[in-house]
């Protein structure tokens, strides 16, 4: 079985296409600029790497590109598109739909309802397979939610303290991100030290992030909530914020409801807070010439980690694995390095010299640590592609 992978933006699509008789990667590719006259494509396969520059107007053409990408008959790794068994999707929110869905008209529409709550993912992933749908009936589109890994929480990590209607009926819950890749963080922990009964502590650091206390494969509690604009700060999303503030912003600077959201989702978080930048890089080095912003956005995200991570620990009752993943957790050696600062008490040791060499997936805890502290870079496309293949495989 041979599926591909989607990984989509308002105005790009990234894929993977997998070979899953043994869960090989055959080809990756990507269109950025879609919509644009001059759309930049790039295909890679069997370590060749091509990169062209044409028009693609939408994501249906997008993957009819990429299908050509993956058939040419002198460069390509398929003989013909019908190889392609389904497409799977890394859905973010369908409300009342959670787990692994077909992308039926019923479940895009559940998407839309939670346009609001998750607007700078579900609109390009809806708007694209409704065209996919149209103009590729023919391969099945299957909708992974990142809501799903997080169903096993238990309902009082589950509720808000607010009558009890909105949770039935507007679905205002915390429902918890970044499933899949936590999910590929407790598969793969359990076998790094193989055992299938760890408490595992995942912290998913990089452009968005969150924090997810795991006891034998399955999420127990989880910073995220209702939106992926909840838990920690982001690079540009606000992260936890008192609602009541809002009313005192609207009528100060005169902005309106949206307005005030707008920035929220999209000019808060580190960006907002240090006024420089969102990639935590940069605001190191702005930190280190003596940039007070700067420090604050860092400690702020910083102290932020280990608030959840103390959450997640007593939740669970104790650690024995701290994984790093994400373009943060698994380069940001300053930001691991004051996650970890000063739980040696706790059991959770890092070893400075580990912490700052190497590259990949590696321990990092010192030899006298009783938590081992691990990088795990993920891979969410994986974990999308078993999801896909066990709903093609299941009994109708």
């Amino acid at each position: 079985m041979k599926l591909l992978v989607a990984n989509l933006g308002s105005t790009s699509f990234k894929y993977r296409l997998f070979d899953m008789a043994d869960e090989r990667q055959l080809a990756r590719g990507g269109i950025e600029r879609i919509g644009s006259a001059e759309s930049k494509c790039f295909v890679e396969i069997g370590g060749q790497r091509r990169e062209l520059t044409a028009p693609v107007p939408d994501h249906a053409e997008a993957v009819r590109q990429c299908l050509a990408q993956l058939t040419d008959p002198e460069t390509g790794c398929l003989k013909d598109a019908a190889e392609v068994s389904a497409i799977g999707f890394k859905a973010v929110h369908g409300g009342r739909y959670s787990g692994v869905q077909l992308a039926t008209r019923e479940v895009l529409d559940a998407m839309a309802e939670m346009n609001d709550v998750a607007p700078a993912h579900n609109p390009p992933y809806i708007a694209a397979m409704r065209l996919l749908a149209e103009k590729l009936p023919e391969i099945p589109l299957v909708a992974t939610f990142e809501t799903g890994f997080h169903q096993t929480n238990a309902e009082r990590l589950r509720y808000y303290a607010a009558p009890y209607e909105w949770a039935e009926e507007l679905h205002i819950r915390r429902w918890g991100f970044h499933g899949a890749s936590h999910r590929y963080i407790a598969t793969r922990t359990a076998e790094l030290l193989g055992r299938d009964d760890l408490r595992v502590i995942s912290c998913h650091l990089g452009g968005s992030n969150s924090i997810c206390g795991i006891r034998a494969g399955q999420s127990v509690v989880t910073s995220m909530g209702m939106s992926p604009q909840t838990g920690l700060a982001h690079n540009n999303r606000v992260g936890d914020f008192d609602p009541f503030a809002i009313p005192l912003i609207m009528k100060r600077y005169g902005k309106t409801l949206e307005e005030v959201l707008d920035t929220l989702a999209e000019r808060s978080g580190l960006l907002g807070l240090s006024g420089i930048s969102g990639d935590v890089r940069d605001l190191e080095a702005a930190a280190e010439q003596g940039n007070a912003r700067a420090r604050l956005a860092l400690d702020v995200f910083v102290s932020g980690i280990r608030q959840y991570v103390g959450a997640c620990l007593v939740e669970l009752g104790g650690v024995d694995v701290l994984a790093f993943t994400g373009g943060i957790g698994e380069n940001g050696a300053n930001i691991r390095a004051g996650v970890c600062h000063g739980w040696g008490g706790l059991g959770i040791a890092l070893d400075p010299a580990l912490n700052r060499m190497g590259s990949g997936e590696r321990r990092i805890s010192a030899d006298a640590s009783a938590t081992q502290i691990w990088i795990v870079p993920t891979n969410e496309e994986l974990i999308v592609a078993r999801q896909v293949q066990e709903l093609l495989n299941s009994p109708i």
